[in-house]
């Protein structure tokens, strides 16, 4: 006997390299009432194409992933379905993971501490539009609202000293290959630090950093 899908039901996505987390997170919301998991991705990318199959109203999203990482994947997947409703999922609380995700239209914050029935209810409130931010994401938003509020410190003042490294060596026109190099760090390295430095700064591309740079001192 077929059993019948949900048309209530809030479709919901996993994306998550882990395989037992995903395995885990399925079980377990699969006993919930009114959540429907219509697919787990292991990548990045293979969450790009399932969205695109199963177009979910809410997607968990891990961080770190190999390939496609968990930030650019959210402001892929919300260019393509700017409804959708993104909960990170992740065991980060680190500014240079966080922050970028949230500015990339991240619209919920969990960490995988977070009890089963938390996750849950997350993605309720995501359905009905409410956002759910870890207590202390939200202690941190807070206080870099009210420096900014206030006129404290520069964007690049949110910049980790490795990043300050990259945005100095991008600025002289060096190449992620040449930046790679100098730094001796992989070239996936390099392309998260540049996507955290565009996020940091407010800026679009490598020039307006490379720009950026020059106009507060930070190049060499």
């Amino acid at each position: 006997m077929e059993i019948e899908e949900d048309d209530d039901a809030i479709k919901v996505l996993l994306v998550d390299d882990h395989e037992m987390v995903r395995i885990g997170l399925a079980a377990v919301l699969g006993t919930e009432d009114g959540i429907e998991v219509v697919g787990e991705a292991g990548s990045g990318e293979e969450g790009i194409r399932l969205a695109q199959e199963y177009t979910p109203d809410v997607v968990l999203m891990d961080l770190v992933m190999d390939g496609m990482d968990g930030i650019e994947t959210t402001r892929q997947l919300l260019k393509l379905y700017p409804d959708c409703k993104v909960i990170v999922l992740t065991s980060y609380l680190d500014d240079e993971k966080m922050y970028p995700v949230i500015e990339a239209g991240a619209f919920s914050y969990l960490l995988k501490t977070s009890r089963a029935s938390e996750v849950a209810d997350a993605i309720r409130a995501a359905a009905r539009g409410q956002s759910v931010l870890e207590s202390q994401v939200a202690s941190k938003m807070m206080n870099r609202f009210r420096s900014n509020a206030r006129g404290e410190s520069p964007a690049y003042k949110e910049l980790t000293e490795r990043e300050m490294e990259v945005l100095k060596l991008l600025a002289q026109g060096k190449s992620n290959q040449d930046i790679a190099d100098q730094l001796i760090i992989g070239i996936k390295t390099v392309k998260f630090h540049v996507t955290n430095i565009l996020a940091k700064l407010g800026v679009e591309d490598r020039t307006q950093a490379a720009i950026y740079a020059y106009k507060n001192g930070l190049a060499e």
